[in-house]
């Protein structure tokens, strides 16, 4: 026989500090309800077994979301992405691992609000590989102030986070960067300034660029065959292998060995069918 413990549906709640009151309020499962709500959400689907799992935990994801005010985003949109997080770990958690479900949900509630900040703090994304992202959760706090590294502190921080110094180097950079806004606003208008906006215009798709960009792909593909095409079979493979090889390509001293002539010669049937190339492809166009 299954049993709710007390864990009301929520009704809408008018501010954070309502919200933080009232998950404060939802009790903590033992060990025992714990893994029997977690077995029935595994065997039977049973989705209120989800519900009162998230509820129970709702606190922690509140305690982990504090220690991410300082990048200067929203403490209720921090806490919905780490719920998001909880959820997910919900609905991974396996009963039988011997675990509890705080020590699996967290590393689940860290990456998704782990994911947002790094989306929404700046604009460009700062950090894009791992190693970035270990950078930017740790450097903030391993320095002592706002002021640059010494090459010591760098190397330091190097070690400790295991990276390389460059790329610390490179973090703090872009810490000490901002967003420029590429439009400009109603004031800095009159004053005459340009908006970087004028200077980042995009002229591929201007129509001579436009024309040109096709004539440059009909020579690449339609154009070229027919100039190899127009060659004899040595002079094609010559050309194809010191050109137009995948791989590396050939010296004139293996192409040599492999016909029986002088490198000498290879260059020059190389640069006879060359000429002969540039002639057709002209025709060509």
């Amino acid at each position: 026989m299954t049993t709710s413990l007390a864990f009301p549906v929520p009704s809408a709640l008018g501010s954070l500090d309502q919200y933080i009151q009232t998950a404060n309020r939802f009790p903590l499962l033992t060990e025992e309800q714990e893994m029997a709500l977690a077995r029935r959400l595994r065997d039977e689907q049973d989705l209120d077994a989800a519900r009162q799992m998230v509820m129970s935990h709702l606190r922690l994801v509140i305690s982990v979301a504090r220690n991410y005010v300082g990048y200067g985003l929203p403490q209720g949109d921090l806490i919905q992405e780490g719920n998001i997080g909880l959820m997910k770990a919900v609905k991974r958690f396996d009963p039988d691992r011997g675990v509890r479900l705080v020590s699996f949900a967290i590393h689940w509630i860290k990456a998704e609000i782990h994911e947002y900040i790094l989306k929404n703090w700046r604009q460009v994304k700062i950090a894009t590989t791992k190693a970035q992202r270990k950078l930017f959760f740790n450097l903030r706090s391993m320095r002592a102030d706002s002021s640059t590294l010494t090459p010591g502190e760098v190397s330091k921080v190097a070690e400790t986070l295991g990276v390389k110094p460059e790329e610390v180097r490179e973090m703090e950079t872009r810490f000490s960067g901002g967003d420029i806004a590429l439009e400009l606003g109603p004031e800095e208008n009159e004053e005459g300034r340009v908006a970087p906006i004028a200077y980042l215009a995009d002229s591929r798709n201007e129509p001579t660029e436009r024309l040109e960009a096709r004539k440059r792909d009909r020579l690449q593909s339609e154009g070229l065959e027919t100039a190899l095409e127009a060659l004899d079979e040595r002079s094609r493979t010559i050309v194809r292998r010191r050109w137009l090889a995948d791989d590396e390509a050939a010296t004139l001293h293996e192409l040599a060995a492999e016909y029986g002539v002088s490198a000498e010669r290879i260059r020059q049937i190389e640069a006879k069918a060359l000429q002969k190339m540039k002639g057709t492809l002209a025709a060509y166009l």
